[in-house]
């Protein structure tokens, strides 16, 4: 759980932190975390700004597919939300 928690701002390609990590030294779990964490924090509102929405959260993670962010990640949250098998309560 430690290092799920302290790798999941660590990018593929390395552009992450706090160790900048790429590729297979981040373990999937961090992996599966980080998508899901750039999705609920770009379609969530916070104090500081409102909600940007998941549209625009869908797009982040796609251009980011393979090169930031794990492409069988990203593929598998994409196909939950366009199932619409996944919505934020």
């Amino acid at each position: 759980m430690a290092d799920i928690a302290h790798q999941h701002h660590e990018r593929l390609d390395g552009s992450g932190y706090p160790q900048g990590l790429k590729g297979e030294q981040i373990c999937l779990e961090a992996r599966i975390v980080a998508v899901a964490d750039v999705v609920e924090a770009m379609s969530s509102h916070r104090p500081y700004r409102a909600s940007l929405g998941i549209d625009r959260a869908l797009e982040e993670i796609q251009r980011g597919r393979g090169t930031s962010y794990d492409a069988d990640v990203v593929d598998a949250c994409l196909k939950l939300f366009a199932q619409n098998r996944f919505a934020f309560a």
